[in-house]
């Protein structure tokens, strides 16, 4: 029997139920790929803020050593991505990221018109938004990367003046900064999709009301509680 549209997971997988009636939302992997990816953001961010504002460099010093941190943790940050990578679950939810349906384009329509209803926001297990955000911080991480190592290696490319990489690297910078404290801030008002980070389950009752189309395409499979691989 076919998987239905839309399913990274095949109709008939051998499950576990969850006794507390939860839906299985992110495994081990999943979850430690997203806890070590936000660790490892927040002291490039901190190590940078230490190194860009005078009060507080005048305040921690120890100028070369946040210079190492910052330049080591950036170097760093896709680690938790590719070791994600050896997860089946995890380079589901990355096909899941990378594709956009119909319901998809309602829930942007719906945003643009400030409906907050979750029934105006259809969403699969992840809404537009979040498939918009994922993509940016992807992309805007890979020019961080690029542009640091044009300031730390200065002869990679000649044609490139380190000027011009530490404009471009700062301005991301700043936009990072804004963009990670509206998803911090969406994240806080919604204690149960960070429960399903934290715990890797959430409740049916959400699920449906936030997350219909992921139930409807998978009624199997991740979202009734698979076995956690890692």
């Amino acid at each position: 029997m076919r998987s239905t549209a839309g399913s990274t997971t095949p109709t008939g997988t051998v499950t576990r139920p969850d006794p507390s009636g939860g839906v299985r939302r992110f495994t081990t992997a999943e979850r430690m790929v997203h806890r070590a990816t936000g660790w490892l953001m927040l002291v490039c961010l901190v190590t940078a803020a230490c190194l860009y504002l005078g009060p507080l460099a005048q305040l921690v010093g120890r100028r070369h050593l946040m210079v190492t941190v910052h330049e080591w943790s950036g170097i760093l940050l896709p680690l938790p991505f590719l070791l994600g990578l050896f997860s089946a679950d995890f380079r589901a939810d990355l096909r899941r990221l990378n594709r956009f349906a119909a319901y998809d384009r309602q829930w942007l329509r719906a945003a643009r018109r400030r409906r907050m209803s979750p029934q105006a926001r259809p969403a699969g297990k992840f809404n537009a938004g979040q498939k918009l955000y994922a993509g940016w911080i992807a992309g805007a991480v890979l020019v961080m990367m690029s542009t640091g190592l044009l300031m730390w290696f200065m002869g990679l490319l000649p044609f490139i003046s380190r000027t011009s990489a530490i404009f471009v690297h700062d301005l991301v910078a700043w936009a990072i900064t804004f963009v990670l404290l509206g998803h911090m801030r969406k994240a806080f008002e919604d204690p149960e999709a960070r429960l399903g980070m934290r715990t890797g389950y959430v409740s049916r009752s959400w699920a449906e009301r936030h997350h219909s189309w992921w139930l409807r395409e998978e009624p199997t499979g991740n979202a009734t509680g698979k076995v956690d691989k890692v």
